[in-house]
């Protein structure tokens, strides 16, 4: 028989979505449990791109000078090569917050800072290799999870169940909640190559006929995303490695005599994109967060930033019926209503750059120009700033409650 726990919430998935929203209802009170699947956070190739909206709340919580102590870089301008035009994708240097750049951090570090910081609360649990398997529901509502440990199962009753697992949620599933694809045309090949001190590359992607590459300066090295047609990575594969490296050193020739550094595919991740989102986040006794109520296309990078403001306007909304009890079917719609226009808004900015310019430049045999839109944007000052904007703070940035965390 399965060991039993309790809690006001448990929180299924030690993600950005869950960690934040597991913190913030520590501090304000709330008796919390987060599972975790993995005994540690050390997974390569994970979102690592901390954005302005997420900074500015750590500066609301009294912790940005701490959380700026940990090892990252700072991009304050986001440069493109489009065909043979270098332009200004975005800038943050101007908006209006206290950290306007972007944070280019191993998200290991960031999860193991959150994590640090909410076990300072009594009433916050981490349960490391602990893997939700299944809903416990009575009655058609959701009462807890049972997990499996390294020590057996283990059923944590709760008035709620938050799925943060990400976008293969088995949560998700055992609710039976419908998902609704967008679409994603692209694939993304992650992989590193080494970063010299002479390196003077700015220009963080290239978008050419055929080719795209990312380039991220993580320090010694450069965190590389190499853009692919849906379901073409068997195709390279089949072509070899190096044919692979071949086409590298064309896309980005200041690395051409580092290419050899991929001397197979164990050292290539391919990231699969989705792009989706539920139709209903909830049912009694359940809310999904993050990745589990919609996967992000990489585009912009807000994947991470967006989950945080989930779970900020989570606990914004859930904390004080969590004292209270169990919060109502309109409470955790009130989640979903809040959060789910900048979703939707945010997904079709997404799908609309796959589609008019990824896919477009992919499939370009000849020269490949900047897009009109691009041109005008970077040429017309009331549009100049609006990118750094909408990727930096987000549609609808989320600020914490101060009432709940006195």
């Amino acid at each position: 028989m399965a060991e039993e726990i309790s809690a006001q919430c448990c929180i299924v998935g030690g993600g950005p979505a869950g960690l934040t929203l597991g913190f913030l209802l520590a501090r304000a009170g709330i008796d919390v449990v987060v599972l975790e699947k993995h005994a540690d956070f050390l997974r390569d190739f994970r979102g690592d791109t901390i954005h302005p909206s997420t900074m500015e709340l750590m500066h609301d919580l009294g912790l940005l000078p701490e959380f700026l102590d940990l090892p990252h870089q700072r991009v304050s301008r986001l440069f493109g090569q489009v065909g043979p035009d270098r332009v200004q994708i975005a800038d943050f240097s101007g908006l209006p917050v206290h950290a306007p750049f972007i944070a280019m951090m191993p998200q290991w570090d960031f999860l193991c800072f959150l994590a640090e910081k909410a076990k300072q609360y009594p009433c916050f649990r981490l349960c490391m290799g602990a893997e939700g398997r299944a809903l416990l529901t009575e009655d058609g509502n959701v009462t807890g999870v049972r997990a499996e440990t390294r020590e057996g199962m283990i059923d944590i009753k709760a008035p709620l169940t938050v799925a943060a697992d990400g976008r293969g949620s088995r949560l998700r599933a055992d609710a039976a909640l419908t998902i609704k694809e967008l679409g994603a045309p692209i694939d993304v090949l992650w992989f590193r190559l080494s970063r010299l001190d002479s390196d003077t590359e700015e220009t963080q992607g290239r978008f050419d006929a055929g080719q795209i590459f990312i380039m991220i300066n993580r320090g010694d090295y450069w965190q590389c995303a190499y853009v692919i047609p849906k379901g073409g990575f068997e195709k390279k594969k089949t072509a070899g490695i190096g044919a692979f490296c071949a086409e590298l050193a064309k896309v980005a020739p200041f690395e051409a005599d580092r290419v050899h550094e991929l001397e197979n595919w164990e050292q290539v991740k391919i990231l699969s994109v989705q792009v989706n989102r539920l139709e209903t986040w909830w049912r009694p006794g359940l809310i999904c967060i993050g990745d589990a109520a919609h996967a992000m296309s990489p585009v912009g990078g807000v994947g991470v930033n967006l989950a945080v403001q989930d779970a900020v306007a989570s606990a914004n909304v859930l904390a004080t019926p969590l004292r209270r009890g169990t919060p109502s079917g309109d409470e955790l719609a009130a989640v979903q209503r809040r959060r789910e226009w900048p979703t939707r808004a945010t997904q079709r900015l997404q799908v609309l750059i796959q589609n008019r310019v990824l896919l477009k430049a992919l499939r370009s045999g000849s020269d490949f120009r900047s897009p009109f839109l691009l041109r005008i944007m970077t040429r017309v000052p009331l549009l100049r700033n609006l990118p750094g904007r909408i990727i930096g703070l987000g549609l609808r940035p989320e600020r914490p409650n101060p009432e709940l965390y006195r």
